[in-house]
Parts: structure tokens; sequence; C-alpha cells
């Protein structure tokens, strides 16, 4: 009669937990999935013309569903950046031209294979707006202007997971920038990025 009343008992328990280990795994299988947040930071040249290089940082916001077996993304991205130059002596004799980086607005999508439940390789693209700064001096005379440069970014890159909900990552992106104010320009850029961030 006890093993009779225990049975039941047992199977109702053994049902009960089946839900959960299926959730768990999933999720466990599923790691590089759901809303994410970043920060950034890394080496970052242009070429237009001559190079220059320097820092940029900043952070990034996504969102990473798992379909099929891979992993497809959007995310938004806002950087600042070091790079500046400056020239002197361009119209008269001791004036000065200075154009710096600013922000940098990115919005795209990326496609990611998972090749362990802790690493995850990806590709990306998207459109990038460049803000360029222009300072220029002569005698007591100081005019400033900005523009906005158009273009599109490609990249690729691999997100490691380090804890239950961080991780780390390493990318490579090429931008190209063809317009500034409807203004036909040239202009590279590439960056070699590292981030850190968390899913929710």
């Amino acid at each position: 009669m006890r093993k009779l009343l225990l049975t039941p008992m047992a199977l109702g328990a053994a049902l009960a937990a089946v839900p959960a280990a299926a959730q768990a795994q999933t999720a466990e299988s599923v790691p590089h999935s759901g809303l994410r947040a970043e920060a950034l930071v890394g080496y970052d040249a242009l070429t237009s013309g001559e190079d220059s290089d320097g820092v940029a940082y900043g952070g990034a916001v996504g969102y990473d569903a798992a379909v099929g077996g891979i992993t497809l993304g959007a995310e938004g991205e806002y950087t600042q950046s070091s790079i500046k130059g400056e020239e002197g002596n361009l119209l008269v004799s001791g004036d000065s031209a200075r154009v710096t980086l600013g922000r940098d607005l990115y919005v795209g999508g990326r496609v990611g294979l998972p090749v362990s439940p802790a690493t995850l390789v990806y590709g990306k693209a998207g459109y990038t707006n460049a803000r360029i700064n222009t300072r220029y001096t002569a005698g007591a005379t100081t005019v400033r202007d900005k523009a906005n440069a158009d273009g599109l970014r490609l990249g690729a890159g691999v997100e490691q997971k380090i804890g239950s909900q961080s991780y780390v990552k390493a990318e490579y992106r090429y931008s190209n920038y063809k317009e500034i104010e409807d203004f036909d320009i040239d202009a590279d850029r590439h960056q070699l990025m590292a981030g850190v961030g968390i899913r929710f």
C-alpha cells in the first residue's frame, strides 16, 4: 500500500521537475540572446588624404535572439574619438586650422554563429554618422564649424561569455564615409575595439 502511494507522488515530483530542467537547459544552450549593454574602447584610425589615429570609447546597447542555430541581433552605439589634426600657415601667415572627430552614432544588425555555449563569432553591418568639428584661427578671429559624415560600417568579432550574465568581446570594424553635408568625400576608418558587457 505504501508503494502504491509513493509511486504517484514520485511521478508527480518528476513531472514537475521536467519543465524547470528544460528551461535551464534552454537558457544554457542559447547564452548569446536577450537584451545587452556594453562599454567599448579601442584603437581608431582615419585615412582621408593623410592618416590620423587615436582612441575611440563609448557604449552600445543591443538585443539578440537565437533563430535556427544562429544568433540575430540589432544594436545601437555612441562613441567619441581622440583623433585630431592641426595645420598652420594655410591662408595667411600665422593662421591655424584644427579638425577633430566628435561623436559617432551607429545603428545596425549582426549575425552570429555560436561555436560553443560560451563563444559567439559574428559579423555586422550598419549605418554610421560621424561628427567632424573644425576650428580656424587667424589673428584674433576664430571660426568654428561642425559637419556630419554619413557612412557604411562592416565588422566582425568574437564574444566570450565570462559569467552567468557578463561577457567580453573583441571586434574589428571598417567604416567608409562618402558624403559630408552634400559634399563628396572618400574617408576610411579602421577600428580595433574591445568591450565588456552584461545581459539582462
